[in-house]
């Protein structure tokens, strides 16, 4: 068992995204700040609805996946062909822009508190092209595991694997290229915990309540709130709980190709994405009807 130390940590900045939603930006707040395939990683949080009431109006993605994970709210989703999908608390939408697709996300609520993530996933070159696709997730379908020392996880992508113990807990999103695993999980006060992650995965925690201790080589390393643990190598995360603490455990197979971005469109050559400014402005960016990502049982 080789576990995994902490590389680099890199604190959360308040941005405006969007019509003006304030969010907190860990990954992809510049360029070299990526881990490969996970491009951008945004935590939205507010109970003043001026922080978030102007939304996010449409606007067009190409070349990589959006996943959005809802705590707290209720945020509408409707694309360029009519596709509707209500975005609840505890819910996920896990979207495949590919060759592209023109969406918006929509607050439903003028007061109270919305909270929750939005992460960039890059495609590989020979996907980025694919037809659009996207599912809403319900609370119900997430896979869902209560840990033996009274902490919780909730699964959404991926195979949640404890070292110390046989039961396994899958999540709805499976059989990606990148074989992305995405937990959201919440520790009590005075608990390890010892996740196992495939080895040629990269990896990152970012806790958003409480901080938690990353345990590596017998000695412990403080990652505190609003702060994105980027991993180093190795097959188990070492966490260690001395005040209760939820996190997200990100972790997925890197492509290792070029990145090339401007603004909502990621792909590998500064040709394609001028290709991609053309088709946008020419309404040639989308091609037909987006599809339904397919779920795994939980």
């Amino acid at each position: 068992m080789s576990e995994r130390h902490i590389q680099q940590l890199i604190p959360a900045q308040m941005v405006s995204d969007g019509a003006g939603v304030k969010i907190r930006r860990s990954l992809g707040l510049q360029q070299q700040l990526r881990l490969d395939p996970f491009l951008m990683l945004d935590c939205f949080g507010s109970d003043q609805a001026s922080d978030y009431i102007a939304g996010f109006p449409p606007h067009p993605h190409r070349g990589f996946e959006t996943v959005t994970y809802m705590l707290d709210g209720h945020m509408l989703h409707q694309d360029h062909l009519g596709n509707e999908g209500h975005l609840m608390s505890g819910g996920v939408q896990w979207m495949t822009a590919g060759s592209g697709i023109i969406h918006s996300e929509m607050p439903q609520q003028e007061s109270g508190l919305m909270r929750g993530f939005q992460l960039w996933l890059n495609l590989p070159a020979a996907e980025k092209m694919k037809d659009p696709a996207y599912v809403d997730l319900k609370p119900a379908q997430l896979g869902r595991r209560t840990l033996t020392d009274g902490g919780t996880a909730v699964v959404i992508a991926g195979l949640l694997k404890i070292s110390t113990e046989s039961q396994q807990t899958p999540g709805p999103i499976q059989g990606l290229s990148t074989d992305p695993q995405y937990y959201d999980l919440s520790l009590p006060a005075g608990s390890e915990l010892h996740v196992a992650l495939p080895s040629e995965h990269n990896a990152l925690v970012y806790p958003f309540e409480g901080e938690v201790h990353i345990s590596a080589d017998g000695s412990h390393s403080l990652v505190k709130t609003h702060h994105a643990a980027v991993l180093g190598k190795g097959d188990t995360l070492h966490l260690v709980a001395k005040t209760a603490v939820r996190l997200l455990v990100l972790a997925a197979k890197p492509i290792g190709e070029p990145v090339v971005q401007y603004g909502p469109f990621v792909m590998n050559s500064a040709a394609e994405i001028e290709q991609a400014i053309r088709d946008y402005q020419a309404g040639k960016l989308t091609k037909g009807a987006a599809g339904t990502i397919k779920v795994a049982a939980v």
